[in-house]
């Protein structure tokens, strides 16, 4: 497993100056790096969206659900991301960060499908399983992206940071989705979620890309 699932990579040597425009210049030729910004968006933006809307969605498909019973599915969500945090930890183990973010990113997408097209309990339950997959994702995208940059990961790891931001969108983007009149058997509140489903399979990708052409993390 490659170092840059635990530890920062080495900056620049005591003495050295870091000059930001020609850090960005290496950066902006770094196709893992950029990539890695850009799959970072789409992180945040799934994380913020199935969380932000876990409770329109049960209050949408499962008959007599109400605001406060919803808001415990919300709960559950989170707890289900602190024990991830322990099976992640131990999965890697036996898998290098970057399949076992291609992996959990596609079981994510597929859970998702299940959200979006099953619009009842069972819907729900998948929504909320999601958040099992996405422990693991920001700090190896975070990793996989910086490794190699060297001197420059100090300017790199503010652009992945700023990457963020870009995640506040979605949730506007949904929430216009979830005013219309959905389509054909899909109501508006599960067709919202075709974007966080679309951000997961980005997120598996960049992860194969890791391993597959850019060569790190290999076993």
């Amino acid at each position: 497993m490659s170092d840059s699932s635990k530890k920062m990579p080495v900056t620049s040597h005591k003495g050295e100056k870091v000059h930001p425009m020609e850090s960005a210049k290496r950066l902006f030729k770094n196709k893992c790096w950029t990539e890695g910004v850009l799959v970072q968006t789409f992180y945040v933006s799934a994380q913020i969206t199935c969380w932000t809307f876990i409770i329109q969605y049960a209050m949408e498909n499962v008959a007599g659900m109400t605001m406060s019973k919803a808001q415990n599915f919300n709960i559950a969500a989170m707890g289900i991301v602190l024990v991830s945090r322990f099976v992640c930890t131990f999965l890697l183990k036996f898998l290098t960060p970057s399949k076992l973010l291609m992996q959990l990113a596609a079981v994510a997408a597929m859970l998702m499908l299940c959200t979006i097209f099953l619009q009842n309990f069972a819907g729900l339950i998948c929504l909320v399983a999601t958040s099992g997959c996405m422990f693991l994702m920001f700090p190896t995208i975070y990793a996989i992206a910086l490794d190699g940059t060297g001197e420059d990961a100090k300017i790199g790891s503010a652009g992945l940071v700023f990457a963020m931001v870009g995640g506040a969108l979605m949730p506007l983007v949904m929430g216009f989705v979830m005013d219309g009149d959905g389509l054909v058997l899909l109501n508006a509140v599960s067709l919202s979620f075709f974007m966080p489903f679309v951000c997961f399979v980005v997120i598996s990708i960049f992860g194969y890309r890791t391993f597959k052409i850019h060569h790190l993390n290999k076993a």
